[in-house]
Protein backbone atom coordinates (compact mmCIF):
# COMPACT_ATOMS: atom_id res chain seq x y z
CA UNK A 1 0.00 0.00 0.00
CA UNK A 2 0.97 3.35 -0.51
CA UNK A 3 1.50 6.33 2.16
CA UNK A 4 -0.30 9.52 1.16
CA UNK A 5 1.52 12.25 0.08
CA UNK A 6 1.70 14.66 -2.35
CA UNK A 7 3.07 13.37 -5.93
CA UNK A 8 5.97 14.98 -6.77
CA UNK A 9 6.06 15.90 -10.89
CA UNK A 10 9.00 15.21 -13.27
CA UNK A 11 9.85 18.74 -12.80
CA UNK A 12 9.96 19.23 -9.05
CA UNK A 13 6.97 21.02 -7.82
CA UNK A 14 3.82 18.99 -6.38
CA UNK A 15 0.43 17.69 -8.43
CA UNK A 16 -2.36 16.57 -6.27
CA UNK A 17 -2.14 13.43 -6.23
CA UNK A 18 -1.37 10.09 -4.15
CA UNK A 19 1.66 7.78 -4.52
CA UNK A 20 0.97 5.05 -6.86
CA UNK A 21 -0.48 1.37 -4.91
CA UNK A 22 1.87 -0.48 -7.32
CA UNK A 23 2.09 -0.58 -11.34
CA UNK A 24 0.89 -4.31 -12.95
CA UNK A 25 1.48 -4.46 -16.62
CA UNK A 26 -1.32 -5.92 -18.68
CA UNK A 27 -3.23 -6.12 -15.88
CA UNK A 28 -7.08 -5.47 -15.84
CA UNK A 29 -8.38 -4.75 -12.77
CA UNK A 30 -12.27 -6.31 -12.14
CA UNK A 31 -14.60 -2.82 -13.31
CA UNK A 32 -11.65 -0.84 -14.45
CA UNK A 33 -13.73 2.11 -15.61
CA UNK A 34 -16.14 1.88 -12.04
CA UNK A 35 -15.73 5.77 -11.63
CA UNK A 36 -17.14 6.66 -14.76
CA UNK A 37 -19.95 3.69 -14.64
CA UNK A 38 -22.97 3.40 -12.33
CA UNK A 39 -20.65 2.86 -9.64
CA UNK A 40 -19.18 6.33 -10.13
CA UNK A 41 -20.42 9.25 -12.20
CA UNK A 42 -22.55 7.30 -14.56
CA UNK A 43 -20.99 8.99 -17.68
CA UNK A 44 -21.25 5.11 -19.28
CA UNK A 45 -25.17 5.80 -19.29
CA UNK A 46 -24.67 8.34 -22.01
CA UNK A 47 -21.98 6.73 -23.70
CA UNK A 48 -25.17 4.00 -24.95
CA UNK A 49 -28.12 4.55 -26.59
CA UNK A 50 -30.79 6.49 -26.53
CA UNK A 51 -27.72 9.50 -25.60
CA UNK A 52 -25.02 8.62 -27.95
CA UNK A 53 -23.17 10.98 -26.36
CA UNK A 54 -18.78 10.64 -26.56
CA UNK A 55 -17.86 14.21 -26.61
CA UNK A 56 -17.48 14.62 -30.44
CA UNK A 57 -16.21 17.38 -31.84
CA UNK A 58 -15.59 19.09 -28.30
CA UNK A 59 -12.77 20.84 -27.30
CA UNK A 60 -11.57 20.40 -23.64
CA UNK A 61 -8.27 21.71 -22.34
CA UNK A 62 -5.54 20.79 -19.74
CA UNK A 63 -3.51 23.03 -17.96
CA UNK A 64 -0.63 21.43 -15.40
CA UNK A 65 3.32 20.61 -15.17
CA UNK A 66 3.69 18.15 -17.54
CA UNK A 67 1.69 17.04 -20.75
CA UNK A 68 0.52 13.72 -21.92
CA UNK A 69 2.79 11.60 -24.38
CA UNK A 70 1.33 11.42 -27.94
CA UNK A 71 2.20 8.82 -30.45
CA UNK A 72 4.40 10.27 -33.70
CA UNK A 73 5.68 12.70 -31.05
CA UNK A 74 7.64 11.26 -28.47
CA UNK A 75 9.45 7.93 -27.74
CA UNK A 76 7.52 6.95 -24.68
CA UNK A 77 4.30 7.07 -26.47
CA UNK A 78 5.74 4.45 -29.12
CA UNK A 79 2.96 1.71 -27.83
CA UNK A 80 0.29 4.61 -28.93
CA UNK A 81 -1.31 5.06 -26.13
CA UNK A 82 -5.26 5.76 -27.41
CA UNK A 83 -5.96 9.20 -26.56
CA UNK A 84 -7.92 11.81 -28.05
CA UNK A 85 -5.49 14.48 -28.05
CA UNK A 86 -5.91 17.36 -30.86
CA UNK A 87 -2.73 19.98 -29.71
CA UNK A 88 0.08 20.07 -27.10
CA UNK A 89 2.20 22.84 -25.90
CA UNK A 90 4.44 24.01 -23.73
CA UNK A 91 3.45 27.28 -22.19
CA UNK A 92 1.93 29.00 -25.64
CA UNK A 93 4.51 27.23 -28.06
CA UNK A 94 4.19 23.80 -29.69
CA UNK A 95 5.16 20.97 -27.71
CA UNK A 96 8.74 19.84 -28.54
CA UNK A 97 9.57 15.81 -28.64
CA UNK A 98 10.10 14.16 -25.48
CA UNK A 99 10.03 17.25 -23.41
CA UNK A 100 7.81 17.87 -20.37
CA UNK A 101 5.65 14.30 -21.17
CA UNK A 102 4.27 13.15 -17.44
CA UNK A 103 2.82 10.16 -16.03
CA UNK A 104 0.25 12.43 -14.06
CA UNK A 105 -0.47 14.83 -16.95
CA UNK A 106 -1.21 11.44 -18.96
CA UNK A 107 -3.28 9.54 -16.49
CA UNK A 108 -5.26 12.82 -15.68
CA UNK A 109 -5.71 12.88 -19.96
CA UNK A 110 -7.00 9.26 -19.60
CA UNK A 111 -9.52 10.03 -17.53
CA UNK A 112 -11.25 12.87 -19.96
CA UNK A 113 -10.29 11.37 -23.39
CA UNK A 114 -9.19 7.61 -23.24
CA UNK A 115 -9.71 5.44 -25.93
CA UNK A 116 -8.47 2.43 -24.31
CA UNK A 117 -10.67 -0.21 -23.72
CA UNK A 118 -8.48 -1.01 -20.67
CA UNK A 119 -9.30 2.56 -19.15
CA UNK A 120 -12.03 4.50 -21.20
CA UNK A 121 -12.70 8.17 -20.55
CA UNK A 122 -15.48 10.01 -19.75
CA UNK A 123 -15.30 11.61 -23.29
CA UNK A 124 -13.68 9.67 -25.15
CA UNK A 125 -14.09 11.60 -28.65
CA UNK A 126 -13.50 14.92 -27.30
CA UNK A 127 -10.33 17.16 -28.61
CA UNK A 128 -7.87 17.53 -25.91
CA UNK A 129 -5.30 20.86 -25.82
CA UNK A 130 -3.15 20.53 -23.65
CA UNK A 131 -0.31 22.76 -22.34
CA UNK A 132 2.64 21.96 -19.86
CA UNK A 133 4.30 24.81 -17.85
CA UNK A 134 7.27 22.93 -16.70
CA UNK A 135 9.91 23.14 -13.90
CA UNK A 136 9.08 25.68 -11.47
CA UNK A 137 12.93 27.00 -12.23
CA UNK A 138 11.06 28.73 -15.41
CA UNK A 139 7.73 28.90 -14.93
CA UNK A 140 5.39 30.36 -11.76
CA UNK A 141 1.95 32.48 -12.11
CA UNK A 142 2.89 34.52 -15.06
CA UNK A 143 3.81 31.60 -17.29
CA UNK A 144 0.64 29.55 -15.77
CA UNK A 145 -1.62 32.54 -17.01
CA UNK A 146 -0.42 32.10 -20.11
CA UNK A 147 -0.98 28.75 -20.73
CA UNK A 148 -4.29 29.35 -19.53
CA UNK A 149 -4.81 32.29 -21.82
CA UNK A 150 -3.28 30.02 -24.75
CA UNK A 151 -5.85 26.63 -24.26
CA UNK A 152 -8.91 29.03 -23.89
CA UNK A 153 -7.62 30.63 -27.47
CA UNK A 154 -7.64 27.13 -29.02
CA UNK A 155 -10.32 25.73 -31.64
CA UNK A 156 -11.43 29.24 -32.86
CA UNK A 157 -11.66 30.31 -29.03
CA UNK A 158 -14.16 27.37 -28.32
CA UNK A 159 -12.74 25.67 -25.50
CA UNK A 160 -15.70 24.24 -23.26
CA UNK A 161 -13.63 23.49 -20.14
CA UNK A 162 -10.33 23.27 -18.73
CA UNK A 163 -9.10 21.45 -15.98
CA UNK A 164 -6.13 22.10 -13.53
CA UNK A 165 -5.02 18.83 -11.93
CA UNK A 166 -1.61 20.97 -10.15
CA UNK A 167 -1.67 23.91 -7.56
CA UNK A 168 1.13 26.54 -6.80
CA UNK A 169 2.46 27.30 -3.47
CA UNK A 170 1.22 30.67 -1.20
CA UNK A 171 5.33 30.56 -0.47
CA UNK A 172 6.08 31.35 -4.11
CA UNK A 173 3.19 33.90 -4.37
CA UNK A 174 5.24 37.25 -4.61
CA UNK A 175 2.53 39.63 -2.76
CA UNK A 176 2.97 40.33 0.96
CA UNK A 177 1.13 38.03 3.55
CA UNK A 178 -0.09 35.66 0.70
CA UNK A 179 -3.78 33.79 1.50
CA UNK A 180 -6.36 32.22 -0.33
CA UNK A 181 -8.58 36.00 -1.09
CA UNK A 182 -9.16 35.23 -4.76
CA UNK A 183 -6.40 37.85 -5.64
CA UNK A 184 -3.13 36.00 -6.21
CA UNK A 185 -2.58 36.46 -9.73
CA UNK A 186 -2.65 32.79 -11.60
CA UNK A 187 -6.43 32.80 -9.35
CA UNK A 188 -7.24 36.08 -11.26
CA UNK A 189 -6.38 35.38 -14.50
CA UNK A 190 -8.63 32.28 -14.13
CA UNK A 191 -11.75 34.29 -13.60
CA UNK A 192 -10.41 36.98 -16.45
CA UNK A 193 -10.67 34.20 -18.75
CA UNK A 194 -13.56 32.17 -17.69
CA UNK A 195 -15.52 35.90 -18.51
CA UNK A 196 -13.43 36.57 -21.44
CA UNK A 197 -13.12 33.21 -23.14
CA UNK A 198 -16.60 31.76 -21.48
CA UNK A 199 -14.86 28.69 -20.53
CA UNK A 200 -15.60 26.69 -17.49
CA UNK A 201 -12.16 26.13 -15.38
CA UNK A 202 -12.28 22.83 -13.42
CA UNK A 203 -9.55 23.04 -10.36
CA UNK A 204 -8.17 19.81 -8.36
CA UNK A 205 -9.41 20.69 -4.34
CA UNK A 206 -6.37 20.84 -1.88
CA UNK A 207 -5.06 17.53 0.36
CA UNK A 208 -2.85 15.61 2.22
CA UNK A 209 0.00 18.00 3.58
CA UNK A 210 -0.99 21.09 1.71
CA UNK A 211 1.05 23.85 -0.03
CA UNK A 212 -0.27 24.30 -3.14
CA UNK A 213 -3.42 25.69 -2.84
CA UNK A 214 -4.12 27.96 -5.87
CA UNK A 215 -6.14 28.75 -8.26
CA UNK A 216 -8.87 26.59 -6.03
CA UNK A 217 -9.71 30.40 -4.50
CA UNK A 218 -10.99 31.61 -7.57
CA UNK A 219 -14.54 32.63 -8.29
CA UNK A 220 -16.06 31.61 -12.08
CA UNK A 221 -15.54 27.75 -11.96
CA UNK A 222 -15.78 25.02 -10.07
CA UNK A 223 -13.10 23.37 -7.34
CA UNK A 224 -13.57 19.60 -7.12
CA UNK A 225 -13.00 17.43 -3.95
CA UNK A 226 -12.55 13.53 -3.76
CA UNK A 227 -14.83 10.27 -2.94
CA UNK A 228 -13.80 6.75 -2.34
CA UNK A 229 -15.54 4.12 -1.79
CA UNK A 230 -17.54 2.94 1.76
CA UNK A 231 -18.79 -0.11 2.46
CA UNK A 232 -19.14 -1.28 -1.30
CA UNK A 233 -18.25 -0.94 -4.36
CA UNK A 234 -19.82 2.91 -4.90
CA UNK A 235 -18.54 6.08 -4.51
CA UNK A 236 -20.30 7.84 -2.04
CA UNK A 237 -17.66 9.49 0.51
CA UNK A 238 -15.40 12.30 0.77
CA UNK A 239 -11.85 10.79 1.22
CA UNK A 240 -9.66 11.85 4.75
CA UNK A 241 -7.38 13.04 2.57
CA UNK A 242 -9.54 16.12 1.22
CA UNK A 243 -8.39 19.38 3.17
CA UNK A 244 -11.81 20.72 3.17
CA UNK A 245 -13.26 21.06 6.51
CA UNK A 246 -13.47 23.07 9.16
CA UNK A 247 -10.62 24.60 10.86
CA UNK A 248 -11.19 23.10 14.45
CA UNK A 249 -9.38 20.90 16.64
CA UNK A 250 -6.41 19.01 15.67
CA UNK A 251 -5.15 19.62 12.03
CA UNK A 252 -6.66 22.95 12.34
CA UNK A 253 -3.60 25.35 11.41
CA UNK A 254 -2.91 23.24 8.50
CA UNK A 255 -6.42 23.35 6.92
CA UNK A 256 -7.07 27.01 7.96
CA UNK A 257 -4.04 27.96 5.36
CA UNK A 258 -5.67 25.54 2.61
CA UNK A 259 -9.60 27.31 2.87
CA UNK A 260 -10.81 30.60 1.43
CA UNK A 261 -10.39 33.34 3.98
CA UNK A 262 -13.50 34.58 5.84
CA UNK A 263 -16.50 32.51 5.04
CA UNK A 264 -16.36 31.52 1.35
CA UNK A 265 -16.31 28.29 0.88
CA UNK A 266 -13.77 26.64 -2.05
CA UNK A 267 -14.98 23.32 -2.81
CA UNK A 268 -18.22 23.07 -5.80
CA UNK A 269 -18.62 19.52 -6.03
CA UNK A 270 -16.74 16.44 -5.44
CA UNK A 271 -16.08 13.19 -7.98
CA UNK A 272 -14.74 9.92 -8.00
CA UNK A 273 -10.89 9.63 -7.31
CA UNK A 274 -9.79 7.30 -4.84
CA UNK A 275 -8.13 3.99 -6.16
CA UNK A 276 -8.16 4.31 -9.43
CA UNK A 277 -6.94 2.11 -11.94
CA UNK A 278 -5.09 4.65 -14.59
CA UNK A 279 -2.57 3.81 -17.26
CA UNK A 280 1.20 5.29 -17.53
CA UNK A 281 2.74 6.68 -20.13
CA UNK A 282 4.77 3.71 -20.07
CA UNK A 283 1.33 1.54 -20.66
CA UNK A 284 1.24 0.04 -17.31
CA UNK A 285 -1.48 0.34 -15.15
CA UNK A 286 -1.08 2.26 -11.60
CA UNK A 287 -4.10 2.65 -8.71
CA UNK A 288 -4.24 6.12 -7.80
CA UNK A 289 -5.84 8.88 -5.53
CA UNK A 290 -6.64 12.22 -5.55
CA UNK A 291 -8.11 15.25 -6.44
CA UNK A 292 -5.88 15.57 -9.57
CA UNK A 293 -8.47 12.79 -10.84
CA UNK A 294 -11.39 13.93 -9.72
CA UNK A 295 -11.92 17.38 -11.21
CA UNK A 296 -11.58 15.55 -15.17
CA UNK A 297 -14.33 13.92 -14.52
CA UNK A 298 -16.20 17.09 -14.26
CA UNK A 299 -14.29 18.33 -16.89
CA UNK A 300 -15.09 15.65 -19.45
CA UNK A 301 -18.56 15.62 -18.48
CA UNK A 302 -19.41 19.30 -19.40
CA UNK A 303 -18.05 17.64 -23.17
CA UNK A 304 -20.66 15.14 -22.94
CA UNK A 305 -22.81 17.82 -22.28
CA UNK A 306 -22.17 20.26 -24.55
CA UNK A 307 -22.06 17.55 -27.49
CA UNK A 308 -26.08 17.02 -26.82
CA UNK A 309 -26.33 20.77 -26.77
CA UNK A 310 -24.86 21.35 -29.90
CA UNK A 311 -26.77 18.64 -30.97
CA UNK A 312 -30.04 20.61 -29.96
CA UNK A 313 -28.96 23.66 -31.47
CA UNK A 314 -28.33 22.13 -35.16
CA UNK A 315 -31.37 20.03 -34.86
CA UNK A 316 -33.24 23.77 -33.89
CA UNK A 317 -34.74 22.53 -30.74
CA UNK A 318 -36.95 24.27 -28.60
CA UNK A 319 -36.31 25.63 -26.11
CA UNK A 320 -32.92 25.74 -26.61
CA UNK A 321 -30.24 28.73 -27.18
CA UNK A 322 -26.51 29.42 -27.70
CA UNK A 323 -26.85 30.48 -23.93
CA UNK A 324 -26.70 26.40 -22.67
CA UNK A 325 -22.91 26.85 -23.99
CA UNK A 326 -22.35 29.34 -21.36
CA UNK A 327 -19.65 28.48 -18.25
CA UNK A 328 -22.63 29.59 -15.76
CA UNK A 329 -25.05 27.61 -17.20
CA UNK A 330 -22.61 24.51 -17.36
CA UNK A 331 -21.57 25.06 -13.55
CA UNK A 332 -25.39 25.12 -12.87
CA UNK A 333 -26.07 22.55 -14.11
CA UNK A 334 -23.56 20.44 -13.21
CA UNK A 335 -24.05 21.92 -8.67
CA UNK A 336 -27.67 21.78 -9.11
CA UNK A 337 -28.08 17.72 -10.35
CA UNK A 338 -25.25 16.43 -8.16
CA UNK A 339 -26.09 13.70 -5.79
CA UNK A 340 -26.59 14.71 -2.44
CA UNK A 341 -29.73 12.08 -0.46
CA UNK A 342 -30.02 8.99 -1.91
CA UNK A 343 -34.36 8.67 -3.50
CA UNK A 344 -36.55 6.18 -1.49
CA UNK A 345 -38.55 5.80 -4.36
CA UNK A 346 -41.38 8.44 -4.53
CA UNK A 347 -39.67 10.89 -6.35
CA UNK A 348 -39.04 13.52 -2.82
CA UNK A 349 -35.65 13.18 -2.94
CA UNK A 350 -35.54 14.26 -7.04
CA UNK A 351 -34.43 10.70 -7.77
CA UNK A 352 -31.25 10.74 -6.67
CA UNK A 353 -29.36 7.52 -6.69
CA UNK A 354 -27.23 7.85 -3.17
CA UNK A 355 -26.64 9.29 -0.08
CA UNK A 356 -22.96 11.11 -0.23
CA UNK A 357 -21.35 11.20 2.86
CA UNK A 358 -19.00 13.59 4.54
CA UNK A 359 -15.09 12.68 5.90
CA UNK A 360 -17.29 12.01 9.74
CA UNK A 361 -20.21 10.13 7.99
CA UNK A 362 -22.72 13.14 8.12
CA UNK A 363 -24.71 13.67 5.29
CA UNK A 364 -25.73 17.22 3.12
CA UNK A 365 -28.56 17.36 5.69
CA UNK A 366 -26.52 17.86 8.78
CA UNK A 367 -23.85 20.04 7.50
CA UNK A 368 -23.85 23.99 7.90
CA UNK A 369 -25.07 24.63 4.40
CA UNK A 370 -27.98 22.99 5.19
CA UNK A 371 -28.74 24.99 7.90
CA UNK A 372 -27.83 28.54 7.58
CA UNK A 373 -29.05 30.54 4.39
CA UNK A 374 -25.99 32.50 4.40
CA UNK A 375 -24.20 29.11 3.44
CA UNK A 376 -24.56 27.77 -0.04
CA UNK A 377 -21.94 25.01 0.01
CA UNK A 378 -21.17 22.55 2.12
CA UNK A 379 -17.08 22.84 3.35
CA UNK A 380 -16.64 18.92 2.22
CA UNK A 381 -18.66 18.39 -1.07
CA UNK A 382 -20.08 21.39 -1.90
CA UNK A 383 -23.60 20.88 -3.04
CA UNK A 384 -22.71 16.75 -3.65
CA UNK A 385 -21.31 14.46 -6.31
CA UNK A 386 -21.13 14.81 -10.02
CA UNK A 387 -24.29 12.48 -11.41
CA UNK A 388 -23.45 12.62 -15.30
CA UNK A 389 -26.72 11.27 -16.05
CA UNK A 390 -28.46 14.04 -13.84
CA UNK A 391 -26.66 16.79 -14.76
CA UNK A 392 -27.65 15.64 -18.90
CA UNK A 393 -31.36 15.48 -17.53
CA UNK A 394 -30.77 18.79 -15.86
CA UNK A 395 -29.82 20.56 -18.91
CA UNK A 396 -32.25 18.76 -21.27
CA UNK A 397 -34.81 19.87 -19.07
CA UNK A 398 -34.19 23.04 -21.35
CA UNK A 399 -33.96 26.51 -21.16
CA UNK A 400 -37.41 28.42 -19.67
CA UNK A 401 -37.51 32.41 -19.33
CA UNK A 402 -39.54 34.30 -16.47
CA UNK A 403 -42.11 35.42 -18.94
CA UNK A 404 -44.30 32.69 -18.54
CA UNK A 405 -44.75 29.76 -16.11
CA UNK A 406 -41.89 27.26 -16.06
CA UNK A 407 -41.91 22.80 -15.28
CA UNK A 408 -40.53 20.99 -12.47
CA UNK A 409 -37.30 21.07 -14.23
CA UNK A 410 -35.29 23.35 -16.49
CA UNK A 411 -32.40 26.22 -16.94
CA UNK A 412 -32.09 29.73 -17.92
CA UNK A 413 -29.25 32.19 -18.24
CA UNK A 414 -30.47 35.99 -18.40
CA UNK A 415 -29.83 39.10 -17.18
CA UNK A 416 -30.47 41.26 -14.22
CA UNK A 417 -30.70 45.35 -13.02
CA UNK A 418 -29.32 46.25 -9.69
CA UNK A 419 -32.05 46.29 -6.72
CA UNK A 420 -34.43 44.33 -9.28
CA UNK A 421 -36.06 40.66 -9.30
CA UNK A 422 -36.87 38.29 -11.44
CA UNK A 423 -39.38 35.35 -10.69
CA UNK A 424 -39.79 32.42 -11.95
CA UNK A 425 -43.63 30.71 -11.35
CA UNK A 426 -43.55 26.80 -11.05
CA UNK A 427 -46.56 25.69 -13.83
CA UNK A 428 -47.64 22.93 -11.31
CA UNK A 429 -47.80 22.49 -7.35
CA UNK A 430 -44.94 21.23 -5.42
CA UNK A 431 -45.48 18.70 -3.58
CA UNK A 432 -45.36 18.71 0.20
CA UNK A 433 -41.79 17.24 1.96
CA UNK A 434 -40.56 16.98 -1.51
CA UNK A 435 -37.07 18.61 -1.86
CA UNK A 436 -36.36 21.42 -4.27
CA UNK A 437 -32.83 21.94 -5.84
CA UNK A 438 -31.84 25.68 -6.87
CA UNK A 439 -29.04 26.80 -7.72
CA UNK A 440 -27.56 30.40 -9.14
CA UNK A 441 -24.64 31.47 -10.58
CA UNK A 442 -22.62 34.38 -11.97
CA UNK A 443 -19.56 35.92 -12.41
CA UNK A 444 -16.65 37.81 -10.20
CA UNK A 445 -15.46 40.43 -12.63
CA UNK A 446 -11.73 40.93 -13.07
CA UNK A 447 -10.47 43.14 -15.37
CA UNK A 448 -6.88 43.06 -17.19
CA UNK A 449 -4.49 45.88 -16.97
CA UNK A 450 -3.40 45.63 -20.31
CA UNK A 451 -0.13 47.60 -20.82
CA UNK A 452 -0.02 47.29 -24.65
CA UNK A 453 -3.63 47.16 -25.21
CA UNK A 454 -3.06 44.37 -27.53
CA UNK A 455 -6.07 42.48 -25.41
CA UNK A 456 -3.65 39.94 -24.60
CA UNK A 457 -2.64 38.84 -21.54
CA UNK A 458 1.36 39.30 -21.68
CA UNK A 459 3.89 38.05 -18.74
CA UNK A 460 4.33 40.93 -16.89
CA UNK A 461 1.12 42.28 -16.86
CA UNK A 462 -1.61 42.37 -13.67
CA UNK A 463 -5.22 41.83 -13.17
CA UNK A 464 -7.79 44.17 -10.78
CA UNK A 465 -10.13 42.46 -8.86
CA UNK A 466 -13.66 44.72 -9.61
CA UNK A 467 -15.15 42.95 -7.02
CA UNK A 468 -18.29 40.57 -6.85
CA UNK A 469 -22.26 41.74 -7.39
CA UNK A 470 -24.42 40.35 -4.30
CA UNK A 471 -27.17 38.10 -5.97
CA UNK A 472 -29.73 36.37 -3.35
CA UNK A 473 -32.19 33.33 -4.03
CA UNK A 474 -35.59 32.66 -2.82
CA UNK A 475 -38.09 30.21 -2.90
CA UNK A 476 -41.45 31.82 -2.13
CA UNK A 477 -45.29 31.10 -2.11
CA UNK A 478 -46.56 32.31 -5.99
CA UNK A 479 -48.75 34.93 -4.31
CA UNK A 480 -46.21 36.32 -1.85
CA UNK A 481 -43.91 39.32 -2.33
CA UNK A 482 -42.20 39.97 1.16
CA UNK A 483 -39.10 38.11 1.08
CA UNK A 484 -39.73 37.58 4.79
CA UNK A 485 -42.54 34.94 3.46
CA UNK A 486 -39.96 33.27 1.82
CA UNK A 487 -39.88 29.25 2.85
CA UNK A 488 -36.26 28.87 2.02
CA UNK A 489 -33.30 31.23 1.05
CA UNK A 490 -29.54 31.70 0.00
CA UNK A 491 -28.10 34.74 0.76
CA UNK A 492 -24.75 34.52 0.98
CA UNK A 493 -22.90 37.89 0.92
CA UNK A 494 -19.81 36.65 -0.59
CA UNK A 495 -19.81 33.49 -3.04
CA UNK A 496 -20.45 33.31 -6.51
CA UNK A 497 -23.15 30.99 -6.35
CA UNK A 498 -26.45 30.43 -4.19
CA UNK A 499 -27.82 26.88 -3.54
CA UNK A 500 -30.92 25.75 -2.26
CA UNK A 501 -32.17 22.51 -1.54
CA UNK A 502 -34.64 22.00 1.50
CA UNK A 503 -38.22 20.37 1.32
CA UNK A 504 -41.86 22.08 0.23
CA UNK A 505 -43.70 22.94 3.77
CA UNK A 506 -47.32 22.40 2.47
CA UNK A 507 -48.38 21.31 -1.41
CA UNK A 508 -49.27 24.93 -3.33
CA UNK A 509 -48.26 27.00 -6.10
CA UNK A 510 -44.26 28.51 -5.97
CA UNK A 511 -41.91 30.77 -6.93
CA UNK A 512 -38.32 31.48 -7.38
CA UNK A 513 -37.38 34.92 -7.18
CA UNK A 514 -33.55 35.98 -8.25
CA UNK A 515 -32.64 39.58 -6.48
CA UNK A 516 -29.62 41.77 -7.47
CA UNK A 517 -28.77 42.88 -3.73
CA UNK A 518 -25.75 44.61 -3.89
CA UNK A 519 -23.69 46.34 -6.68
CA UNK A 520 -19.56 46.29 -6.85
CA UNK A 521 -19.04 46.63 -10.62
CA UNK A 522 -21.60 46.04 -13.64
CA UNK A 523 -25.20 47.57 -13.01
CA UNK A 524 -26.60 44.68 -14.99
CA UNK A 525 -25.48 41.06 -14.18
CA UNK A 526 -25.36 38.22 -15.98
CA UNK A 527 -26.79 35.33 -14.56
CA UNK A 528 -27.54 31.14 -14.56
CA UNK A 529 -30.04 29.35 -12.73
CA UNK A 530 -30.56 25.78 -12.49
CA UNK A 531 -33.98 24.07 -11.03
CA UNK A 532 -35.66 21.05 -10.01
CA UNK A 533 -38.21 19.85 -7.97
CA UNK A 534 -40.92 17.31 -7.73
CA UNK A 535 -44.43 18.25 -8.73
CA UNK A 536 -47.63 16.67 -7.37
CA UNK A 537 -48.45 13.10 -8.63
Amino acid sequence: MGRFRQKRSLFGIFTLGLTVFGGFEGAIAQDFNTSIGDNGIQATTLHSEPYDLLGRKIAIGQVEIGRPGKFGLDKRAVWQPQLGLSQLFFLNEKATPDDHVDDHAGMVAGIMVGQDKRQLGVAPEARLFSSAIGSTDDSAQPEECLATQHIARQNGGDVRAINFSFGESLSRDPRPNPALDGNALLTQCLDWTARVYDVLHVVAGNQGTGGIPIPTDHYNGITTAYTTRFQGDTFNKIDFANLSSLPVGSGSRLIRQEINTGSRRAISLSAPGSQLNLITTFNKIDRVSGTSFAAPHITGTVALLQEFSDRQLKTQADPWSLAARRHEVMKAVLLNSADKIADTGDGKSLEMTRTILSKQNRTWLEGDAYKNPDIPLDIEMGTGQLNAQRAYQQLAAGQWSTTAPVPSRGWNYDKISAQEFQDYHFAMPLQRDSFVALTLTWDRWVDLNDQNNNGLYDVGESFTDRGLNDLNLYLLPADADNLGDAVCRSTSPVDSVEHIFCPVPQTGKYKVRVVYAEQANQATQDYAIAWWTATTP
